[in-house]
């Protein structure tokens, strides 16, 4: 056995126990490092805030013209011309069909013919009656004669005042050949055209015009809430408001930029539903907002004094409502707290949450009670 083989059998012993102290070392760098785990992770907090606050709610809504007129053919005849642009905003009083008026003025000359036969009528009747007048009291004529002359007399301006009904009735019905706007608004669409034949034995509907500014917004509120409320100002616990705001958010979850005012509110309660119908007017001078829209409608009927926090700072078990807040040791821990609707974006705490108190508001899902986190106050967030 030469020298090389010799060293090598004496070295080996030696380098065993050298790689299994290296592979010793290296595992226990690993537990340490597992079992030290991420960094705590930061959270942001905001503090529960005393303020006056509005009470609001959000309700369903429909929107409704404020004045709808549908135009009908008030007498019979054939439609001659449409005098307006479909969708068009328009005056009242501003022409919007011509009929064929020719039978019409017929008619009327008729009926003036007839009244001027009456007044002759009458005329005569009239002298005659002033003759027989004295004739009477002369005993030339007798007194039944007499009092058939004064019948007549009777007749003939009882004949006259019909004359002239029917003459008012058809220059009326001439005039009626002439289809006004009765209220400025905007034309819908024509559902004739010319040549159509309208109003024979009923008012054929033609067209609407609708009042599009201001606009109404129809909603419900629930009678227990609205008794609530009262019950709170009543009691001093809540303020009324004088006026009270009322916001719409249309369908795409878009803002209406102008407010509206509560213009009405029924005096009973719907048996079938236990609600009350309400009614907000909104200005509408772009024509944004068009009837028969679905809209939700936020107002705020009253005012009070109480705390409020972010509504994202909130969450839900099967407890009920919950926030997160911070321990001195750093540690996640749940406080079940109750709420009394909301007030623009935060919730209003009746019970769990005292002023000045910290709540987490970012990072919720990523937290299990007992986690240990860096908190930060949103405030001074980056």
């Amino acid at each position: 056995m030469n020298a090389r083989w010799i060293w090598m059998l004496v070295a080996c012993p030696l380098l065993v126990p050298l790689a299994g102290c290296e592979r010793k070392e290296g595992a226990d760098g690993a537990a340490k490092a597992a079992s030290a785990g991420p960094p705590p992770m930061e959270v942001e907090r905001v503090a529960a805030v005393r303020k006056v606050i509005a009470l609001r709610r959000e309700v369903p809504g429909r929107l409704q013209a404020i004045r709808s007129a549908e135009i009908r053919a008030r007498v019979e005849g054939v439609v001659e011309r449409r005098l307006f642009a479909e969708g068009s905003e328009v005056e009242a009083g501003a022409p919007l069909y011509r009929l064929d008026g020719r039978q019409l003025e017929a008619r009327v000359k008729v009926a003036q013919a007839n009244l001027e036969r009456a007044v002759a009528e009458r005329d005569l009747a009239s002298k005659t009656l002033g003759r027989y007048k004295h004739l009477v009291e002369r005993d030339t004529v007798s007194r039944r004669e007499y009092d058939q002359a004064d019948a007549q007399h009777r007749k003939s301006s009882a004949d006259i005042l019909a004359a002239e009904a029917e003459l008012t009735r058809s220059r009326l019905d001439l005039e009626f050949a002439n289809i006004t706007a009765p209220i400025a608004g905007r034309v819908g669409r024509t559902l004739v055209t010319e040549g159509a034949l309208v109003g024979q034995k009923e008012a054929t509907h033609l067209t609407t015009v609708e009042q599009l500014d201001p606009i109404w917004v129809n909603f419900t509120e629930p009678g227990p809430e609205i008794f609530r409320m009262r019950r709170a100002i009543r009691a001093g616990e809540a303020k009324s408001v004088d006026e009270v705001e009322v916001r719409l958010l249309l369908e795409d979850d878009q803002e209406y930029p102008l407010p509206g005012k509560l213009r009405f509110t029924d005096m009973a309660v719907d048996p079938q539903t236990g609600a009350v119908a309400l009614r907000a007017e909104f200005p509408n001078p772009e024509r944004v907002l068009l009837p028969g829209q679905f809209a939700r409608v936020r107002l705020a009927m009253a005012t009070r004094e109480g705390v409020v926090i972010p509504q994202k700072a909130v969450q839900y078990s099967a407890q009920g409502q919950v926030v997160m807040m911070v321990d001195e040791a750093n540690k996640v821990v749940p406080r079940p707290i109750k709420t009394g609707g909301f007030s623009g974006s935060e919730w209003i705490v009746t019970e769990g949450l005292g002023e000045g108190e910290k709540v987490i508001i970012e990072g919720l899902q990523k937290l299990r009670p007992g986690t240990v986190v860096v908190p930060k106050d949103a405030k001074d967030a980056g």
